[in-house]
């Protein structure tokens, strides 16, 4: 069984962005992660307030109401979509066509939350994990959102800094997703395999050398199109 798949969206400029899901494993440590953040939050309360008598008290279930059904909704909202277990692990969650993840769409994910523990132990949210082919559990399907891995800013360095230079001749839906696979890979790859490579559109421009067909990787995703 995949521990990860891609979550696929056609942009309007016919390229299709791979969004790298993450998979039962990796969600359960970030789960587990804020767990802990959490208890420690409220053994630290459990410590200091009983001191403030029944205003320390008060405080307490309120601590209790935040941590249980706010800490997620906050972190994922105003924190790009990751709380801190999903940040430590590099996830992060988004709505299902690549937008970050709003008020309304994490509330959701977050109230069932509670019907994903049921009957015990994440029971109901790990079977929905495990038979959704974007690794959704019934919090994200109700939510239309979905757990991904963080952009660590490869694609950003490949074609991001690149000076963008349109593409003159038609291509096929393949051809731009083989081009801006390229323009992502390209820094990570040595001068000659990257030439090597680029040698494989020449059927398509031509003669056309690494640099290039970068630049063509950073017309397709819009990198400076609209300068």
């Amino acid at each position: 069984m995949l521990l990860d798949t891609t979550h696929n969206i056609a942009t309007p400029e016919g390229v299709e962005l791979r969004l790298p899901v993450a998979g039962l494993g990796a969600r359960s440590m970030a789960w587990l992660l804020d767990a802990l953040i959490k208890l420690a939050a409220l053994v630290v309360a459990s410590m200091v307030l009983p001191f403030l008598g029944d205003l320390g008290q008060g405080l307490w279930l309120i601590a209790f109401f935040v941590l249980l059904w706010l800490y997620n909704v906050v972190f994922e909202v105003l924190n790009h979509g990751a709380t801190p277990g999903k940040k430590t692990l590099g996830l992060k969650v988004m709505n299902a066509n690549g937008t970050p993840v709003g008020w309304s769409g994490s509330i959701i994910r977050n109230l069932i939350r509670f019907v994903d523990t049921l009957p015990g132990c994440y029971a109901f949210g790990c079977v929905a994990v495990l038979l959704s082919k974007d690794f959704q559990r019934l919090g994200d399907l109700a939510a239309g959102t979905i757990v991904v891995y963080e952009d660590k800013g490869h694609a950003g360095s490949a074609i991001g800094d690149t000076d963008a230079v349109a593409v003159k001749v038609p291509l096929t839906l393949d051809e731009q997703q083989a081009i801006v696979g390229f323009g992502e890979r390209a820094s990570r790859l040595n001068r000659d395999r990257a030439e090597e490579l680029a040698g494989l559109m020449t059927p398509v421009f031509g003669e056309v050398d690494a640099d290039r067909l970068r630049s063509h990787a950073a017309w397709l995703v819009g990198g400076e199109r609209n300068q």
